[in-house]
């Protein structure tokens, strides 16, 4: 049996993962972009297309939680894991 620990103050899962299940196509594919840019300039070469696809993940996110199709929370999971942002409250 697989064991999934759980935060004891929240109830929710430690592994936020379970925050991409479920995503837009549209963000999906965004996410698969900047994946692939990011693995490019954290190689040490230059990927000259990194403020395009990091541009249009951000948008992406944006438009996808102020149309309620994702919660602010997975917003802000995607921003830190993706965008490498961090949240100033």
């Amino acid at each position: 049996m697989d064991f999934q620990p759980y935060d004891r103050e929240t109830g929710l899962p430690v592994n936020e993962k379970y925050l991409e299940c479920g995503l837009p196509l549209y963000l999906q594919l965004s996410i698969k972009n900047i994946a692939a840019s990011w693995e490019i300039e954290d190689s040490g070469k230059k990927d000259y297309h990194w403020d395009i696809a990091w541009c249009e993940l951000n948008a992406d996110i944006n438009a996808a939680e102020s149309g309620q199709e994702i919660s602010p929370r997975q917003a802000w999971y995607l921003r830190k894991k993706y965008l490498r942002m961090e949240r100033e409250d």
